[in-house]
């Protein structure tokens, strides 16, 4: 028993036989069902006396075998996932063969050699159908030691989440995958209708109050959330906190991709089996799926030179990513950091060779250097993503601010108007809508500049062709400054995990998502525009990082708050209300009111900001901004005392 023990686990350890194998095991199993009918009717001794002779005859019957194998291709499948469909294909090919064994033995009996083992036509079907069964009864074996046999009493118990949304899918992934080392026990359903109903001879459940009590009672350690059943999941926060509290862990699906034999398991239908991985924060926080408009940006950036500033960035470099799959013929990415711009040369190199890429270390805050990066590509599409972001940085250093934000956004601006770039895209953020921070008051100034900048050139005061539009949106999950890989550290490392404030709430997106709506604003919109994105439901800070310490598994692992930081807000500004924005092509992306400045007047006042940053003295500086954007008032900052 031992010895088969580990048979079986050397077996169903390894991804699967090889095709030849499964072939060549099939075609032995019709050899010896032949010898088997052949004993049967003529008795061991005669069968002993003409054994060589029965094995050649029987040898050429099982070729006819072999091509029924072939044509109907039962060996493609996995032995361990058989399913009705395998075993069709296994009747046919032995029926195919059966018939042309009866044809072809009468004309190898002619050869004497051969004679002597005569079978009869009656023999050669009941051998086929002995054949058909032992063959069916393999792979129904397999599968039901694979199913039965292997389901480790160790695996943890689980429920699937959401029926009709991919969840009978992914109950039959979990039953076929045993490396998942899950056993499947029941569903959960939201609707009513499929409550209390048997699936797969399992029961569906309410997802209602009682159903946390319920698994934990039974010790269902486990919840798999189906594809589909995502954003229901992720809206339920209350049935999240219990799951989480009483230590069920919480399995979601990515999403599917192309069958690759060497990663993953195969499926009935050929498409790979969609991976399951236990969540992360960032999986649950609530957000809806964004979908854009790609026959139109990839018609706008097919075979254009295209500059991404910050391009080593978290958002400048998704920005390229995307980008480079609507076949640009040429991509200029600039960024100050040598490494991150590194990774990105080799990046470039790996995924689209076929694109022609200039990786630029510099400043955009370097006018020489900017005009001769211009006059020598040409750009046809930019996109400003490169911008000093961290809120305390900048509070402290606010010259840098304006060089590198404000100065460097007014060279690029002004060499696209110069060098006739069609759009230029510059990517702002929440911070700037009445801003209480150098940061997001450098920012603001970058908007108004290249607004004014726009209005001039529609109104012929500058000659030009470019267009200007702004992006405005918040935190992005993944990004060097975002919250969420300060608290993983710090919960690894024992805590404390430090909330500035119990109060403070932030708007949450992800970066593909914030990047894919800088693409469709940026290649739909006219000018002039700031466009707002809609970044859902705010999310405390304080809860966040409860949920993520319990997570985590971690226990003695405190939160402390440390006080808001200089220029801190408790909240960012709500963008998307129908008051201080109008709606545009897309749903997720509304248009701000603004008020309209004065080119001559703001570049006047941009160009003396400038000039009084390069004293480093901060509080004239700041005072300067302060001019510039009235509404900006400091807040836990230094700089309060101009408000007065």
């Amino acid at each position: 028993m031992q010895f088969f023990n580990k048979l079986v686990n050397w077996y169903f350890n390894k991804k699967s036989l090889p095709y030849w194998c499964i072939f060549i095991f099939d075609c032995a199993i019709v050899f010896f069902s032949y010898l088997a009918i052949f004993k049967v009717m003529n008795g061991g001794a005669r069968t002993l006396g003409v054994l060589w002779q029965v094995s050649l005859l029987n040898l050429a019957l099982t070729v006819f075998y072999a091509i029924g194998f072939k044509l109907f291709h039962t060996y493609d499948g996995i032995l361990r996932y058989s399913s009705f469909v395998d075993l069709q294909r296994v009747g046919y090919a032995t029926v195919f063969g059966a018939v042309l064994s009866y044809i072809a033995h009468f004309f190898l009996l002619q050869i004497p050699y051969l004679s002597v083992a005569y079978i009869g036509g009656g023999s050669i079907m009941f051998a086929s159908l002995i054949a058909m069964l032992l063959l069916w009864a393999v792979r129904v074996l397999v599968k039901t030691v694979y199913d039965v046999s292997l389901d480790s009493l160790n695996a943890r118990l689980a429920y699937v989440y959401g029926v009709t949304e991919g969840g009978m899918g992914l109950a039959k992934q979990v039953r076929n995958d045993k490396t998942l080392n899950l056993r499947l026990m029941g569903f959960v359903s939201e609707k009513p209708k499929l409550v209390n109903r048997m699936l797969m001879g399992l029961k569906v459940w309410p997802s209602d109050e009682h159903l946390v009590k319920h698994m934990k009672s039974n010790k269902i350690d486990a919840l798999l959330v189906a594809q589909g059943a995502k954003d229901a999941f992720r809206q339920n926060k209350t049935l999240q906190d219990e799951l989480i509290a009483a230590g069920i862990h919480i399995y979601m699906q990515s999403k599917r991709e192309e069958w690759n034999p060497e990663q993953t398991g195969e499926t009935e239908n050929g498409v790979a089996a969609t991976p399951l991985k236990e969540v992360s924060i960032e999986d649950l926080l609530p957000r809806d799926e964004i979908s854009i408009d790609l026959n139109s940006v990839a018609k706008t950036l097919r075979g254009k030179c295209v500059m991404v500033t910050g391009s080593a960035g978290s958002i400048g470099s998704e920005i390229v990513r995307q980008i480079c799959t609507f076949q640009p013929s040429h991509m200029v990415l600039i960024d100050s950091a040598e490494t991150p711009q590194h990774d990105i040369r080799l990046m470039m190199a790996k995924n689209f060779p076929e694109i022609k890429a200039e990786t630029i270390v510099t400043s955009v805050s370097g006018i020489i250097r900017m005009e001769d990066i211009f006059s020598r590509y040409r750009p046809d599409y930019v996109f400003h993503a490169a911008a000093y972001k961290h809120v305390p940085m900048m509070e402290n250093n606010p010259s840098e601010s304006i060089e590198n934000n404000v100065y460097g956004t007014k060279i690029l601006a002004d060499m696209a108007v110069k060098y006739g770039v069609k759009k230029f895209v510059m990517i702002s953020t929440d911070k700037a809508v009445n801003p209480t921070n150098v940061m997001g008051c450098s920012k603001r100034i970058c908007e108004i500049y290249v607004q004014s900048l726009d209005h001039a050139i529609k109104t012929g005061k500058i000659k030009g062709v470019t267009q200007f539009v702004t992006t405005r949106f918040g935190n992005v999950l993944g990004s060097n400054g975002s919250v969420i890989p300060l608290f993983k550290r710090q919960i690894k490392a024992g805590g404390p995990v430090t909330v500035t404030d119990p109060n403070i709430i932030r708007f949450f997106m992800l970066i593909p998502e914030a990047c894919k709506l800088v693409l469709e604003a940026g290649t739909k919109g006219n000018g002039g525009e700031i466009f707002v994105f809609d970044m859902g439901n705010p999310v405390k800070i304080a809860d966040l990082a409860k949920r993520m310490i319990k997570l985590s598994g971690a226990t003695g692992v405190e939160i402390k708050y440390t006080g808001l930081r200089a220029g801190e807000k408790l909240y960012e500004e709500v963008l998307n209300k129908e008051e201080t924005t109008m709606p545009s092509f897309h749903d997720k992306i509304r248009i701000a009111k603004v008020r309209q400045y004065d080119y001559d007047t703001v570049e006047r006042d941009i160009e003396d900001l400038v000039e009084i940053s390069k004293h480093y003295d901060d509080m004239a500086t700041v005072k300067k901004m302060k001019e510039i954007v009235p509404e900006f008032k400091s807040n836990n900052s230094v700089y309060e005392v101009l408000d007065k």
